[in-house]
């Protein structure tokens, strides 16, 4: 059983350790958004400054993917979800993670394919930092492969478990506090 616990906190570290690296790509927006501030009020040019902050923007949300789901900030329609028995739940939840999952694991294959081929072919940027395209498509790669392990985790849990281990932290309000 040790084994399985350790897997867990391996694979929560995992989730955990994304969202911090997407919380530090948000910070380097900021920034370079102040950078590029200082370069206008002092007459300079930082070149590239917008290709960089969408770089940082695309990673951050990739990042943010596992994270935000193991907390419960992705959007789930739970209406029909608490409307029906346990039973159902169980097999919509198992059909739901099993979509996702495939889904994930999809594009996570084409991503690692486009930054392939973006590295063989030396494709670079039409921006004016001419970066080469497979330097931000990493963080693509890396960040909907933790996703579509994260998926995936859930898929297995709600299989073997019953139920998925998505933790809210969105406090519920009473209706004497509304």
């Amino acid at each position: 059983m040790s084994s399985f616990s350790t897997v867990r906190t391996a694979l929560d570290r995992l989730y955990w350790l994304s969202g911090v690296i997407a919380s530090m790509f948000l910070v380097a927006i900021l920034v370079l958004i102040v950078i590029q501030m200082f370069a206008r009020w002092t007459g300079e040019v930082f070149s590239g400054a917008p290709d960089y902050a969408g770089y940082c923007m695309a990673a951050a949300s990739f990042f943010a993917f596992s994270y935000a789901l193991n907390r419960g900030s992705h959007i789930r329609v739970s209406i029909l979800l608490n409307s029906v028995g346990t039973r159902v739940r169980r097999y919509l939840n198992i059909w739901c993670f099993g979509v996702g999952s495939a889904l994930a694991w999809y594009f996570c294959y084409y991503a690692i394919k486009t930054t392939y081929w973006s590295w063989k072919f030396n494709d670079v940027s039409q921006g004016q930092d001419a970066t080469p395209l497979w330097i931000p498509q990493m963080s693509m790669v890396i960040g909907v492969t933790i996703f579509a392990i994260a998926l995936t985790d859930h898929f297995l849990h709600v299989i073997f478990a019953g139920d998925h281990r998505i933790t809210s932290e969105i406090i519920k309000q009473n209706k004497e506090d509304a």
